[in-house]
């Protein structure tokens, strides 16, 4: 029998979703300098919402995103010693209707779960890393949502 071993063994091999733990932490204080805009961008979705059952799974989505910053931030101070400081500079651009906002919303979620993926192959194994799992399931949920509302609201449209 023939025997191949994985990727992950093969010295001559790098996958090119390798993330060193440099980069890592650089893209979780990247990820938590943009809450600020997450922040203003949630809560204007919320105010849009046709209906309180669409405000509430915008509001838990939110709630999510803040557990996220809240958990990224704990994992950069334990793996850096270092608080994360600063925001970033990006421009906050305000929703212009509700169906765009959704459509920004899920693409958001789906580029989440890029990021967060490569933050992922920079950890070293154990709790970081399953909480970053934890992260990306919980972004693979929210755009699914997103899906739902987008669905439900074109529907109407």
């Amino acid at each position: 029998m023939y025997w191949v071993n994985p990727y992950w063994v093969r010295a001559e091999f790098m996958p090119i979703w390798a993330t060193s733990l440099p980069q890592a932490l650089e893209m979780i204080k990247e990820a938590v300098q943009g809450e600020r805009n997450d922040e203003l961008f949630y809560d204007e979705l919320i105010k849009l919402a046709p209906s309180q059952e669409q405000a509430k799974i915008i509001e838990s989505i939110r709630n999510d995103e803040r557990g996220h910053n809240k958990m990224f931030r704990e994992m950069y101070r334990a793996l850096t010693g270092h608080e994360i400081t600063g925001i970033s500079n990006e421009q906050y651009t305000k929703v212009q209707s509700y169906p765009e906002g959704l459509q920004r919303a899920l693409q958001g979620e789906l580029s989440a779960v890029e990021k967060y993926r490569n933050i992922w192959f920079g950890l070293p194994a154990g709790i970081y890393k399953d909480t970053v799992y934890g992260i990306i399931l919980d972004e693979l949920k929210h755009a699914s949502k997103y899906n739902y509302l987008l669905t439900m609201n074109m529907a109407k449209g």
